[in-house]
């Protein structure tokens, strides 16, 4: 896995100065993907040309506390954009123009939606790439947002499962507390695998195998079937005259 890092770190060096960027934005959530993906990218650019946000949307105190945990370790520049007033605010005006109130999961991917338009503004404002966190276990059963957590310019981590991102994460110094976190999206109680209904690890193993626990398989893989189109590019229309 040394070698897998000092790999990652040079593919992201190397995508990052063929784009054109200054740097790189990421969203620090506090949690071992996106401290792991700060990691990989001080390693590679450099502190000076990685800014680390901090999104806080209803967002818990411990939850804050793992966020400055992660800036302190290394020392990053950073920047909080609270937008707890801006989803409530968002959430009233829609709520105004509809017959009934926006259902829970309408309400919940508002969040990382905001949070994604937070980081590319400001990304765009220095000239920056916005760096994805997500992980591959969580694309293999599409636990994204399409538009929020999903959306990138690029993405270090997007093929390595839960536990390989927590072994790259020891490898750039993120702090044991951050790695052995229960992964938990921030969008409301519960972990993830208490919503998904399964663990990384058996989301894991069925990636690598094709099996797992019997149970466990039928609901990976209906997750799979269900979010395949978080997957795909845009279905486009081809006219006839251009087929």
């Amino acid at each position: 896995m040394e070698e897998e890092v000092d790999k990652i770190i040079s593919w992201i060096r190397e995508y990052v100065l063929n784009s054109g960027a200054k740097g790189v934005v990421i969203g620090n959530s506090g949690g071992k993907d996106s401290a792991t993906v700060i990691g990989l990218c001080v390693k590679a650019l450099g502190k000076e040309n990685v800014l680390a946000i901090a999104i806080p949307c209803e967002t818990s105190e411990e939850d804050m506390k793992d966020v400055r945990l992660v800036e302190k370790t290394y020392n990053l520049r950073s920047l909080t954009v609270d937008i707890t007033g801006t989803y409530k605010e968002l959430e009233r005006s829609i709520n105004s123009k509809l017959e009934e109130p926006l259902i829970k999961d309408s309400k919940i991917n508002i969040k990382p939606r905001l949070r994604m338009t937070t980081l590319y503004a400001i990304g765009q404002q220095y000239g920056y790439l916005v760096c994805g966190t997500g992980n591959l276990s969580e694309k293999f059963v599409g636990y994204t947002t399409k538009w929020g957590d999903s959306a990138s310019d690029f993405n270090p981590i997007a093929n390595f499962t839960v536990e390989e991102v927590r072994n790259i994460g020891r490898i750039v110094g993120v702090p044991e507390k951050i790695i052995n976190k229960a992964p938990n999206d921030g969008l409301g109680s519960g972990t993830d695998e208490e919503k998904l209904g399964v663990t990384y690890k058996e989301i894991a193993e069925y990636i690598k195998t094709g099996k797992t626990e019997e149970k466990s398989q039928k609901i990976i893989e209906e997750l799979h079937r269900k979010t395949e189109h978080k997957r795909k590019p845009i279905p486009e229309y081809i006219p006839s005259n251009k087929e």
